[in-house]
This record gives C-alpha cells, structure tokens and sequence, in this order.
C-alpha cells in the first residue's frame, strides 16, 4: 500500500495544497479528501480520468470538498465512462449534488459515468476491492469522520480534521501510519489538535508512524524552532508529493 501526499497544508495556506491523500494498492485508487487545490496536484501526479476509483470525503468544509465539481468536469470533458463511488457520511451526498449544480448547473446530466454514493456512520465498516475500511468521529466544528484503510496487513489512518476522540483512538490503536491535523503546537484551537497532545495519543496507542499535516501556516515557518520527537513513535511532517509505503 501507497500512500501520497498530495497536499498538507490547511485551509488557506498559499504555499501548500489543502491537506489530501491518495491510497493505492494493486487494485485499488482511493483519494482521501478534495479541496479546491487537490485536482491540480492529482492530475500532475496522474492525469488519467480512469485512474480514481473511489473518493472519501471527511466532512463538509470546502478545503475538504469543494474540489469536486473541476474532478468531475474534467473527468466528464476527457470521456470517462467508469463508475465512480464517494464514501462520506450519512447528509452529504445531498451537499455534493448541490455543488456540483453551483458550479456547472445541469452538468451532472451529461456525465457518462456514474457516481455511486456510500454514505457511512462512526463504528461502521465496508470492503472496497482489496481494502477493508472503518470510521470513527472526531471533534470538530462540523461533523468529521476519521478513516482507517487496511489491506489485511498493514492499516493507515486520516483523521481528516479535528481532535481526536475515544472512539479515534480506539480506531488509530496500533496502526502503521495515522494521518493527522496538527493545527497548532501544543494548544488546542476549536476543533482542531496539537502536535503535544498528538504525540502523546500516538505513544499510547502504539502508533507506528505519525504524520503531521494541516498545520497552521505562520506554525509551519517556525518549525525548525520547535522540539517535535518521540522515542516511541516515528514523527514525520510530509510535504505535498511526498510518499509514505506499507
């Protein structure tokens, strides 16, 4: 399993793409995630309208979704026919279809492929080719489902944004990679984690390796100032085109 990072920073950071990632393995192409920078670094990774499979969708904020209309009017222009599923929670397939007709009214109509929706609840689990996958609710200021993705060996975890809960950590517990917003250093904003308290929720749930993305951008440039280190778990802040392997 594969795992790139298309983009790590947060909402309006303009020196990094909003925070997305894509999953592959031998038969699978999962995109984590679709702000409106997201597009521009999947098709310079890979421009091929065949090439997603299935996209999820952590919640309804626009760095995280609003992407979405220029992915599938491309895919649309370039003559896709292959079915493509979102996976998101229960309401949002609703909040998508709108966007879509926001941005290119009547649009939808034309598309020769089709869009199959999985809306998901917290504790729940489906199998998506060769990936099994579950879902749990962070805390944020809207409601935000957190993924793990497992092959049947490895697991890698996105928390999509927001502080984690019980029910996160109990999904991240001993997970290869977890994938987390690290919005500030060591306090907490509403509806956002910090990179103390990440660490820390990591060394107990023998995380393996955690990346940290999302960080807030005046943050980002004092990096170099700050201690980020953990003799229990591997830390690692991705940059966008950055790849991770299980």
């Amino acid at each position: 399993m594969k795992i790139k990072f298309l983009g790590t920073g947060e909402a309006f950071d303009e020196n990094n793409p909003n925070n997305s990632c894509l999953v592959e393995t031998k038969k699978t192409k999962l995109l984590l995630d679709c702000g409106g920078t997201v597009p521009f670094e999947l098709w310079k990774y890979n421009n091929d309208q065949f090439f997603l499979d299935e996209i999820f969708i952590s919640h309804g904020h626009a760095d995280h979704y609003f992407g979405l209309p220029s992915l599938f009017i491309r895919m649309w222009e370039e003559k896709r026919t292959k079915p493509l599923t979102i996976i998101c929670q229960k309401g949002l397939e609703k909040d998508i279809k709108k966007l879509i007709e926001l941005g290119y009214k009547g649009i939808s109509l034309l598309f020769k492929f089709e869009l199959n929706f999985i809306e998901v609840n917290p504790g729940q689990k489906i199998k998506l080719d060769d990936l099994y996958l579950s879902f749990a609710e962070t805390k944020h200021s809207k409601k935000t489902l957190a993924v793990k993705i497992s092959d049947g060996k490895r697991s890698a975890c996105y928390g999509g944004d927001g502080m984690f809960t019980k029910q996160a950590e109990k999904l991240y517990k001993d997970s290869d990679l977890v994938i987390h917003e690290a919005y500030l250093y060591d306090k907490t904003a509403w509806g956002h984690a910090c990179m103390v308290d990440l660490i820390k929720m990591a060394e107990r749930n023998k995380i393996k390796c955690l990346a940290m993305t999302h960080i807030n951008r005046f943050l980002r440039k004092k990096l170099n100032k700050k201690k980020i280190f953990s003799r229990k778990v591997k830390i690692i802040i991705p940059k966008a085109g950055d790849d991770y392997f299980l």
